[in-house]
């Protein structure tokens, strides 16, 4: 779905592997060096982090946040790179939305020094919105729609190069569904198993595959749809449990149903007992606690998203989180953060 850009980046560092009991987290403001909206973003390490956003813009940071450097591809100011997907320092591949030939995806092996272009879409018809690996050589990247059906791309050579994938195994799309690019999420992986998100129709949904994407069953979630609605973003802790956040962009102080949990690989959702209440545009799992961010807010769940609470009012488009337990957040107009 094509979002709006409004400049703006947020990061946020998360030590730990889990909420101190009876101490609620709290962002630290820090600078970014950057006036872009960040909607993509990965974490490698606590030390390496990269994210991608509006104009073009490629950051990435090797000291903990302390400097990030702009390292985007040369000439692709007027892309939106809406995804960023990083192995490692040197390694990263990032999505540009859009419809037509704006839906690219390339790849670094230098840190961002040099960029080849790996894919570039030429169905007018399609509109890529997000990116995910399942290893260093697997990876899966979603288009709304084509032909009343979901378009998959598939790589197995690290993002070097993509095929499309045949629609035989994906279910039919629902009238006026499509996927969001809010914050690099509405597609994700845990081990062999990935997952994207929707919204748009009558209800939104999650699609599911263990086969790298060939085929794909498809449940509904109990967060409401709608023109503008539907689930933002799943995060996976591990194959079987999963977490689901979203809500209306067009309204995002009112969200009475914005959360959802799943324990049997998001085969069927359980709406959460407390959810954050408002939109909610990016998740992510820390050990067994979870961190939505949105526009008007951020909140953490010590119960893997069964009930949230509130920690902070600042606006915020994406989170993501190490293995450890190290978190980064990002979002507008040059905001930055850390959890304390």
């Amino acid at each position: 779905m094509r979002l709006l850009s409004v400049p703006l980046l947020v990061v946020a560092l998360l030590a730990g592997s889990g909420f101190t009991p009876g101490h609620d987290p709290a962002w630290e403001l820090q600078q970014s060096g950057s006036t872009a909206r960040l909607r993509g973003l990965s974490v490698v390490s606590p030390h390496v982090a990269w994210a991608s956003g509006s104009a073009g813009t490629v950051l990435r940071t090797v000291d903990s946040g302390r400097m990030w450097r702009s390292v985007g591809p040369a000439g692709a100011e007027a892309l939106q790179f809406r995804d960023i997907e990083a192995f490692d320092a040197r390694t990263a591949v990032v999505l540009s939305i859009g419809t037509g030939e704006d839906s690219r995806l390339y790849r670094t092996d230098d840190g961002g020094a040099t960029w080849v272009e790996a894919f570039r879409n030429t169905d007018p018809t399609a509109f890529y919105d997000c990116v995910t690996f399942l290893d260093r050589r697997h990876g899966l990247a979603l288009s709304d729609p084509v032909d009343g059906k979901f378009r998959v791309l598939s790589t197995s050579d690290g993002g070097r190069s993509w095929t499309v994938l045949p629609a035989a195994g994906m279910p039919a799309a629902l009238a006026g569904e499509f996927a969001f690019a809010a914050s690099g999420t509405c597609l994700v992986s845990a081990g062999r198993h990935a997952w994207f998100a929707t919204g748009g129709g009558a209800t939104a949904r999650v699609f599911r595959t263990n086969d790298l994407g060939h085929t794909w069953s498809v449940v509904d979630t109990p967060i409401p749809s709608g023109p503008s609605a539907g689930v933002y973003s799943l995060a996976f802790r591990d194959p079987w449990h999963g977490v689901a956040v979203g809500g209306d962009y067009t309204t995002p102080a009112v969200a009475p149903d914005s959360a959802a949990v799943s324990r049997d690989s998001g085969r069927s959702w359980e709406k959460a007992k407390k959810t954050p209440g408002e939109y909610r545009s990016g998740v992510a799992w820390r050990g067994p606690n979870v961190i939505a961010v949105g526009p008007t807010g951020s909140d953490y769940s010590r119960d893997g998203g069964r009930t949230w609470m509130r920690f902070d009012t600042g606006s915020f488009d994406a989170v993501d989180c190490t293995a450890s337990g190290v978190c980064w957040a990002s979002g507008q107009a040059g905001r930055l953060a850390k959890l304390l």
